[in-house]
Order: structure tokens, then C-alpha cells, then sequence
């Protein structure tokens, strides 16, 4: 709880998520913000609860062909199709300056198989990453990413195999809002082994262009984020934190929220439907600064309203 002085009320916005610290909840979102070094000449970095980096697989990947970005009415659609120098160059090459930021580091993994999510798994478990967020949810991959999320049988048997592994990190999953029963997925991720979850990932979509009378994406699919998908990401949320607020004799699972968040507004809703943490993404390209700019305006929120422990706003 927040200690109060004789002239105001110490804030205290730290979250627990899995056993992992973070001194705010607002994480930067996988993808978005490279590792880090990127903005740190831009904004304070070290202000931010965590960062999720790119999506890394064991080996390198060069991402898709053609257009990878393409601006939509309220949106963006992304086909980067997870470039990413792969894990052992990130962990030589990367995590030495991320972990110099100061903020937690979360290593967002994926995979085309589920060997390959196990190996790159036990590369991550002896580094310093404070947590893994295992990404069976990318809709921009042709093999393993979303396919792994879209069925409860297939999302347990990669996070048991990720989780077998990992002896010495949390483990959050990272689930699509693509998939029919997201609900059963969900229970099937938390009885394989996952500690906390976090969604959405983009919804699956497309664009045409009509000059050209074909598919912006050489991929055909793109995965849409950005304002247009808050509302339904949010009730995502929503039904979500519901169904592991109450889990019989275990502890809750946290749930870290994403989708259209923008400003402080918009993070504060996630929160207030019982999320233990949200992502930024999309706004990130934008405004570079959103998120220090969200971290100010849940800080004026609490002031406002009189909460001294960030806990004190969940409903």
C-alpha cells in the first residue's frame, strides 16, 4: 500500500505479475518497440514496467516479402512474419543493452514447431530474461505461430513442452482472439503450466489494393491492431479476468491486457476490468511517448480519485 505524508499520498504503482516485480504496469508490447535501444534516445525507457521484445524463434528469421505495414481506417495492419536475428544472437548481441534499461525484460518466443519452442525455451531459461511470453498467436507466420493457439489440445501441448524446460522462469502465454473457444484455450494453457496470460494479439485481416486489383500482402492475412480493435479486445479482457478471478483453491491467474490502447484512458478500462498489467503497441508508432505519457496520466488518475496502490482500482 502507498504510505501518506502530512501534504499527499505516496503512489505506488507496482504490480506482481507471476512473482515478477514491475515497478508500473505498463509494458511495452512485443514488436513495437524493438529492444529498447531504439527509443531510449527519445523517451526515458527506464520509466516503463517491462519490455516484450520482438518475437524471437531459435533461428533467424527474415520476415515476409513485399509490404509489411499498411494503414487502415482506425488501424494498422502489420505482415512482418517475426524477423528476428534468433535466440542465440538476441542473448549475445541484444540482452546485455535491454537489461541496462532498467525496465523488466520479457522475452516474447515463438516457433514453427514445438521442439523449437522447447529448445529456444531452454536457451532463455539460463539467460537473464526476467519472464518468457510464449507466442502461439501470430497470424503472419504460414507455420506454427496462431496455429498453435487456435486449438486447446495443440496450446497445451507447446506450453507443457515450453514448461518442462523452463525451470527457472515464469511463464505468461500469449493467446489469439482469432480462436472459436477462447476460453477453453485459455483453461488448457493454465492446467499445461502457464502462470499468467496476456491478449489480444491482432485479429487476423486483410487489405486490397485497388489500383493493382490484388492482395496488399503477399502473405494474403495481416494481423489488424491499433484503436479500431479496443472494444473488442477489452471485452476479450473482460471475460477473460472473469473466469480466473475465481479459481477455486489456486491463486488467480493475471491477465496483462492489450489491444487499441492509446493513452491513459484506455489503460485505465483494462485495469478496471481486471487486468494485472497492459501492453502498448501500435500507439508506440504514433506518438513515441505514449507510454510515459500513460504511465503520467494513471499516476494524475490515482491522485484524482484518491488511490494510493494501483491494486485499489480493479472493480
Amino acid at each position: 500500500m502507498g504510505k501518506k505524508t502530512a501534504n499527499a499520498v505516496t503512489l505506488n504503482l507496482s504490480v506482481s505479475i507471476a512473482g515478477l516485480c514491475l515497478k508500473n504496469p505498463v509494458i511495452a508490447a512485443s514488436g513495437t518497440f524493438g529492444y529498447g535501444s531504439e527509443y531510449a534516445q527519445i523517451i526515458d525507457v527506464s520509466r516503463l514496467g517491462g519490455i516484450c521484445t520482438k518475437g524471437l524463434t531459435l533461428h533467424p528469421r527474415a520476415g515476409n516479402e513485399g509490404i509489411r505495414v499498411w494503414e487502415s481506417q482506425g488501424g494498422l495492419l502489420n505482415s512482418i512474419g517475426l524477423e528476428n536475428p534468433g535466440i542465440p544472437a538476441f542473448l549475445e548481441k541484444e540482452l546485455p543493452s535491454l537489461r541496462k534499461l532498467g525496465p523488466a525484460v520479457i522475452a516474447n518466443l515463438s516457433g514453427s514447431t514445438i521442439e523449437e519452442y522447447a529448445e529456444g525455451a531452454a536457451l532463455l531459461n539460463k539467460s537473464t530474461v526476467d519472464m518468457i511470453e510464449l507466442n502461439i498467436s501470430c497470424p503472419n507466420v504460414k507455420e506454427g505461430g496462431m496455429n498453435f493457439g487456435m486449438d486447446a489440445q495443440a496450446a497445451a501441448e507447446v506450453t507443457s513442452a515450453v514448461r518442462r524446460v523452463l525451470t527457472s522462469k515464469p511463464l505468461m502465454v500469449k493467446l489469439t482472439p482469432n480462436a472459436q473457444h477462447l476460453i477453453s484455450i485459455a483453461r488448457a494453457c493454465v492446467n499445461a503450466g502457464a502462470d499468467a496470460l496476456s491478449l489480444v494479439n491482432t485479429f487476423k485481416a486483410m487489405a486490397i489494393d485497388v489500383q493493382s486489383r490484388k492482395p496488399v500482402f503477399k502473405n494474403i492475412s495481416a494481423g489488424l491492431s491499433g484503436p479500431a480493435i479496443k472494444p473488442i479486445a477489452l471485452s476479450m479482457v473482460w471475460e477473460l479476468c472473469r473466469e480466473f478471478s475465481q479459481a477455486g483453491n489456486h491463486p488467480a491467474v493475471p491477465v496483462i491486457g492489450m489491444g487499441g490502447i492509446a493513452n491513459a484512458a484506455d489503460a485505465l478500462e483494462f485495469i478496471l476490468a481486471g487486468a494485472a498489467a497492459v501492453q502498448v503497441g501500435s500507439a508506440t508508432f504514433k506518438h513515441p511517448a505514449a507510454m510515459i505519457e500513460i504511465i503520467d496520466g494513471i499516476e494524475n488518475y490515482m491522485r484524482k480519485y484518491k488511490f494510493s496502490c494501483i491494486n485499489e482500482i480493479v472493480m
